[in-house]
């Protein structure tokens, strides 16, 4: 395959990535928490959130669909709907999800982490376009930084996923919490998309943004013409 038709693959990749990271960070279904039913003909509270947002749904559990130490849920049931910013930066507030400091930082952590990792998608992004708009040797140069820039932000996503998963696993474990059931949903999924595909491909980019290996034994590398990208 050639490296033209190999770049502009690696870059249809990066866009699906960066599209899930976005998606991510600006979505509230990381993680869906539930608290155990031990009433019919009640009103149980479920929660999901993501990195700014904390959603509590109200849903009515019939005699019907009631089951003996069931929790509440699913979450797609129908039901009234309540979402409100985190106050990530005023103490004493949202204590009712985060029962300790300590699953109120991680959430800060992780929060914070996605940031950056946005940030080197936009760096990534400016070294892409210019890689695309250059001519010569200064296309082939920018591809460099461009990988780079992506691979880092492919392990912000990661480490943000980790962050997350270790805030909900604490609150979960925790004795005094209400929250007995949890699952991740699909923003934690487009999370790991995003880390996966822009890490990958950004080792990708810069790996066919090196120099071409010499063809013939007794090339080096210095020797060997550089392969311009069109």
């Amino acid at each position: 395959m050639h490296r033209r038709t190999k770049i502009k693959i690696a870059i249809f990749v990066l866009l699906v990535g960066m599209a899930c990271m976005f998606t991510a960070v600006v979505t509230d279904h990381w993680a869906v928490l539930s608290p155990r039913v031990d009433k019919v003909n009640e009103t149980c509270e479920a929660a999901h959130f993501g990195l700014w947002r904390l959603c509590k749904k109200y849903i009515y559990i019939s005699s019907e669909n009631f089951e003996q130490g069931q929790v509440c849920g699913p979450i797609s049931l129908p039901g009234e709907e309540n979402c409100s910013y985190f106050r990530h930066f005023t103490p004493g507030l949202d204590a009712e999800i985060f029962e300790h400091k300590t699953q109120k930082e991680y959430n800060i952590s992780a929060a914070a982490i996605s940031i950056f990792s946005l940030a080197f998608i936009i760096l990534g992004s400016l070294c892409l376009m210019g890689s695309c708009t250059g001519k010569g040797k200064g296309r082939d140069y920018l591809l460099k930084p461009a990988g780079m820039f992506f691979a880092f932000a492919g392990l912000c996503a990661f480490i943000s996923v980790e962050v997350m998963r270790q805030s909900v696993k604490r609150m979960v474990d925790s004795e005094e919490t209400v929250w007995i059931d949890h699952y991740y949903a699909w923003s934690f999924a487009c999370a790991c998309t995003g880390f996966v595909l822009l890490f990958l491909t950004g080792i990708a980019l810069l790996i066919l943004s090196m120099p071409q290996m010499p063809r013939n034994p007794w090339e080096t590398c210095m020797d060997a013409e550089p392969e311009q990208v069109e």
